[in-house]
């Protein structure tokens, strides 16, 4: 496998931690009260928070594509 196709496997797992922390963060501030709200906000802030590095990591890294 590439480089590149691997990047671009790793962005989609990013992008896939984005959709999580969306969803759990939603789901908590609807239906969730008390500790296990702040346990989920946090687990969505940490998915967030490896997400952005991963999507840093791959777009400092910069193009991978060799002819």
């Amino acid at each position: 496998m590439s480089q590149a196709m691997l990047n671009m496997y790793i962005s989609f797992f990013a992008m896939i931690l984005m959709f999580i922390s969306v969803g759990t963060a939603v789901f908590s501030k609807l239906k969730l009260r008390g500790i296990f709200k702040g346990i989920v906000l946090t687990f969505s802030f940490i998915c967030l928070m490896v997400s952005g590095l991963i999507v840093f990591i791959i777009v400092i890294g910069g193009p991978t594509a060799t002819l």
